[in-house]
């Protein structure tokens, strides 16, 4: 929270959590009347954003989304990413369905990407590929790391 009110962001992706991820629903309640909130809603191999708002429905992988919307939606700022791991050069490790690496690479622009985990697990190591999506910012509840630019 502290890092939105300090940058100011406007537009943000956050997804909706699955119950092995950062439990982002009390953040979602708590900025969602002051900030434009988008989430993931899958489609094909990718997802596209929508806004956030209920009812939501549970869908493929057990994820819920929101109703699918044709509105245009702005730039984002921020976007907040789940992780299964981080390597060393701040590199996601996720899920292997490489939705978020096809997401980001069809923006002709960079947010600031955050990551986040419940649970520590960085290596120091390179591996993951070259379209795997890098983070600005990687947080745990025990600590927050900032790449190296």
């Amino acid at each position: 929270m502290y890092l939105i009110k300090k940058d100011k962001y406007k537009n943000i992706l956050l997804y909706i959590p699955l119950s092995c991820e950062v439990d982002t629903m009390q953040l979602i309640k708590k900025i969602r009347p002051k900030i434009n909130l988008y989430v993931p809603f899958m489609e094909g191999v990718s997802f596209k954003m929508v806004k956030f708002r209920l009812p939501l429905f549970r869908k493929k992988f057990n994820i819920r989304e929101p109703n699918n919307s044709f509105a245009r939606v702005p730039k984002i700022d921020l976007a907040i990413v789940p992780v299964l791991g981080v390597d060393g050069a701040c590199k996601r490790i996720g899920f292997g369905k490489g939705m978020y690496d096809r997401f980001f690479e069809s923006l002709n622009y960079s947010p600031k990407i955050i990551f986040v985990q419940l649970v520590e697990c960085f290596t120091k190591e390179l591996i993951c590929e070259n379209y795997d999506i890098r983070a600005d910012i990687y947080i745990t509840p025990y600590m927050t790391k900032k790449r190296k630019l």
